[in-house]
């Protein structure tokens, strides 16, 4: 830290108790000065051979009879101006960061200029300071620090600005001429931490980009603010860079912040912070981690940032939500709420991301706003997959609220089922979950949860696993054994896969009676499959695979196996006769509806090529 001596007398003032000062000297005194509760026994002649202020308050309280003068508004208190006392005594004076920024504003106020007298206190404060503080990194930060107490007389003076241009001038140096101390803890150097055997006090590796990144996370959010908004103006540190310094700020002045949540303090507080990073963000796409982004919206809704902030990172986070998690997008709902996460927050964030392919060539900038530019279809494949994989994950997360309505869960799923995505093994699994922590759900929204997935896009696992799923419909196990079959069928090199002999043996041969004898065949497929049902159905699914790595006779056996318990159990449930109607609704996401159309185009198939049948089917 620099610092500078003044003056060579002894210091000898002395104190009376805790509010009287005063100078040991042979002569009596002959002036008090009032700063606060303070009162300083003091001489005139050294005081306003170098102050004007006191020359003007002397004079006036001779003229009353009084010789006590009060300047109790001085800046820096009576700290300061007992320094600027010592100095006029030619006492020992010693200036450094923490206390240079005090003294100059006393002496203002003091009046204590060149033409008062040459070489005065005024004067020299100014050459430290330009000639030395300005030219230290981290003693420029302190001097900026100390500015805030002094206000507004300290920006009067530009001492806080001249700091700031400092700071920002530095940061933007070349690393290569970087040669004075600073702080890097995240990634710190073996050889700073004293744990390099090469070690020899000079410095080996490169200075990193971001080095001054820590120093000014120990700014006031204001002073921070000014900071940046002037690094930024150079134009010569990169956006990523920027991003660093945001990102190391708000993760060191909010409390919390790593684990996505604000603890209690002072929301005021936290709020402009959270509003000034926010509005500091380069406005270019990257140059802070998505995951950062949603951290930012996190915080702000806790903080209850203004709309505009919100909307702003919804916006951001949109843009590069493929590189967010699961956990980044758990947005816990507001207090008050009766769900655990904020959907309504996702539901705008994915939209924002689908809005990239329709948005115009570019956005036109506005003042004082943060722009993106954007182009039309700028949303690759795998930018598109990564995020309905993404919805999956999140799907089957919120599925766990038993608060969470059949509505909400629904809306959130179509809008990414335009996205084509190789399977729907986590959109499964994020229905089974709903389903099962929601089993209370009427037979028409099961239905409608269940029409989300693609039965044709299910994992062998998969289908493995919701053919033994009794909180399915039967519809959909009876769907997923279908095209198991097909599955299978297209393996094994048959150019048409037809329907299980014992499946179009039930269909054909049972449907006028079955008709005639349901009451509601459409509730009965809705309707969550039995332990039994599911058991003959997989033992189906075994026969299907079956058939196709043996011999004629046995997979005869084994299919007759499978229709007898099949058509014994779909006989005495009544539900044979809608296997495979169709009520239309197409789509690569609506698995009932398409699935059903399928089957139907099968046996018209079958129906109409009556040859093809006798040679394919099982006997």
């Amino acid at each position: 830290m620099k610092f500078m001596k003044l003056g060579s007398k002894p210091d000898s003032f002395q104190a009376d108790g805790n509010n009287v000062r005063y100078v040991a000297s042979e002569l009596a005194t002959d002036v008090i000065v009032v700063v606060d509760d303070i009162k300083f026994h003091l001489h005139k002649f050294p005081l306003l051979s170098k102050s004007a202020c006191l020359q003007k308050l002397v004079a006036t309280a001779n003229e009353a009879n009084n010789n006590e003068v009060d300047i109790s508004d001085i800046p820096g208190g009576p700290s300061a101006f007992e320094t600027c006392a010592k100095f006029c005594y030619g006492m020992t004076v010693t200036l450094n960061a923490y206390n240079v920024v005090a003294a100059r504003c006393a002496a203002e106020y003091l009046g204590m200029h060149e033409s008062v007298e040459k070489g005065n206190f005024v004067y020299k404060i100014d050459v430290f300071i330009s000639s030395s503080i300005l030219r230290s990194w981290k003693d420029s930060i302190i001097v900026l620090q100390t500015t805030k107490s002094l206000l507004p007389m300290s920006e009067e003076l530009k001492v806080a600005s001249h700091c700031i241009e400092a700071i920002a001038t530095k940061a933007c140096v070349d690393v290569s001429k970087v040669d004075w101390s600073y702080t890097y803890n995240r990634k710190k150097l073996p050889e700073e931490n004293g744990n390099d055997p090469n070690w020899n006090g000079v410095r080996t590796r490169a200075v990193p980009k971001d080095w001054w990144v820590e120093d000014l996370c120990e700014l006031e959010i204001d002073f921070y603010k000014r900071c940046i908004m002037t690094i930024k103006t150079k134009a010569i540190l990169s956006n990523e860079v920027i991003g660093e310094a945001l990102k190391a700020y708000a993760y060191r002045r909010l409390s919390g912040f790593s684990k996505g949540m604000i603890q209690s303090g002072n929301v005021g507080k936290y709020r402009s912070i959270v509003d000034a990073v926010v509005w500091l963000l380069p406005a270019e796409k990257g140059s802070v981690s998505c995951s950062f982004l949603l951290k930012l919206l996190k915080a702000a809704i806790i903080v209850d940032s203004g709309d505009m902030v919100k909307a702003q990172l919804v916006r951001r986070i949109g843009q590069q939500l493929e590189e967010a998690s699961v956990n980044d997008i758990l947005i816990r709902a507001p207090e008050g709420e009766s769900t655990m996460y904020d959907v309504d927050m996702v539901h705008k964030i994915i939209e924002e991301f689908l809005m990239q392919d329709k948005n115009a060539e570019t956005d036109v900038p506005e003042e004082h706003e943060v722009v993106e530019i954007r182009r039309p279809g700028v949303l690759s494949d795998a930018s598109k997959l990564m995020v309905a994989k993404l919805m999956d994950g999140y799907l089957t997360e919120i599925a766990k609220d038993h608060n969470l309505h059949v509505a909400k869960f629904v809306d959130l799923a179509k809008l990414v089922s335009g996205i084509s995505r190789p399977t729907h093994d986590g959109l499964y699994r994020a229905i089974d979950m709903y389903l099962m922590e929601h089993q209370a759900i009427s037979k028409s929204e099961r239905k409608k949860i269940c029409k989300l997935m693609d039965c044709r896009k299910l994992s062998v696992d998969a289908c493995m696993h919701a053919v033994q799923n009794e909180r399915l419909p039967l519809r959909v196990v009876v769907q997923v054994l279908f095209f198991e079959q097909v599955r299978v069928a297209a393996a094994s090199g048959s150019s048409t896969p037809d329907l299980p002999r014992g499946l179009k043996d039930l269909n054909n041969g049972s449907r006028r009676s079955s008709r005639s004898a349901a009451t509601n065949p459409e509730e009965d497929w809705d309707a969550v499959a039995t332990a039994e049902e599911l058991k003959a159905l997989k033992g189906e699914l075994a026969a299907l695979r079956l058939s196709n790595g043996v011999g004629g006779s046995e997979r005869n056996g084994s299919d007759k196996a499978a229709i007898t318990k099949m058509k014994g159990l779909l006989k005495s449930k009544k539900i044979f006769a809608k296997l495979f109607t169709s009520k239309g609704g197409q789509g690569e996401n609506s698995g009932s509806d398409s699935s059903e159309s399928v089957g139907s185009a099968v046996l018209e198939e079958t129906k109409s090529t009556p040859s093809r049948n006798r040679r394919n089917s099982v006997s």
